[in-house]
């Protein structure tokens, strides 16, 4: 799935932002193509132990097909077909065609389909797609941000503008997102760190969601992830009002070489301008 990089391919903000409509178009074909194949499907393993299902393939190739109609100009860093690696500059698309499938495979309905557009190293585009909740997210930096009800038919839908909230005034409680899977002490601590703070356990992207549309201030993970378990989730948060950053404080990046495409750590943050 992935192009071959000759020269960098760069997508300007207003080209971004016509390409939201065919995009989020194609995560809700997607995540429709997920949920027509059976949950008790065969199980198979990646080289890497990691399990990977008919429906991750399912939903690779519904987005492979796409994205090579919508920009085949762009390359791709897809979870399912990485091996080209991703280029350093220019833009490119990042893909999770079905993240969360230990969730999936468990019967519980927090996975998703990320979607996002990286411009120069900065992620600029985000879909995310619910399928089993009827529910989807999109944003574009500079654009803003919104969440989809999604109809019966898995395609057709009704917007709804969102953006994240304040950060709690020094004193004021905090409501962190947490992985239900991948919870590590570093991360423990740093929400310890915070006055009052609330656990909101979430599968997959959905905790980037939920920082999007206001319902919890931050998302701590200082343990490594991969890029395209959070690159629609960073675009998305920005695109809403809030940022991503490294342990530092500094905006995440996705144009630094890194072995298996793994990101040490990142924070994403609700409104840091509305203290």
């Amino acid at each position: 799935m992935t192009a071959a990089f000759e020269q960098p391919a760069v997508v300007s903000a207003e080209h971004a932002a016509a390409l939201l409509e065919p995009l989020t178009k194609l995560v809700l074909r997607a995540g429709a193509a997920i949920m027509a194949i059976p949950r008790d499907a065969k199980v198979t393993q990646k080289p890497d132990g990691s399990p990977v299902t008919p429906a991750d393939l399912a939903a690779d190739q519904v987005i492979a097909e796409g994205l090579a109609q919508i920009a085949p100009h762009v390359p791709v860093l897809s979870e399912e077909c990485c091996g080209n690696g991703r280029p350093t500059s220019g833009s490119f698309f990042v893909v999770d065609p079905l993240d969360g499938t230990k969730e999936y495979i468990a019967g519980r309905n927090e996975f998703t389909v990320n979607l996002a557009l990286v411009c120069d190293g900065v992620p600029v585009l985000g879909i995310i797609g619910a399928p089993a909740r009827g529910l989807a997210w999109r944003g574009v930096v500079g654009h803003g941000a919104e969440q989809l009800t999604v109809a019966a038919d898995g395609v057709s839908f009704a917007a709804t503008a969102i953006r994240t909230r304040p950060l709690p005034q020094p004193g004021e409680p905090w409501t962190a997102t947490v992985s239900r899977s991948h919870l590590d002490p570093a991360t423990v601590a740093f929400i310890d760190a915070r006055p009052s703070a609330v656990r909101t356990t979430l599968g997959s992207s959905l905790k980037f969601c939920w920082i999007a549309e206001g319902k919890a201030d931050i998302y701590p993970r200082l343990a490594p992830i991969c890029e395209w378990d959070i690159a629609a989730g960073a675009a998305l948060v920005i695109a809403a009002g809030g940022k991503v950053t490294d342990a530092t404080g500094a905006p995440l990046r996705f144009d630094a070489p890194r072995p298996n495409f793994i990101v040490p750590e990142f924070i994403a943050w609700g409104d840091p301008d509305g203290r």
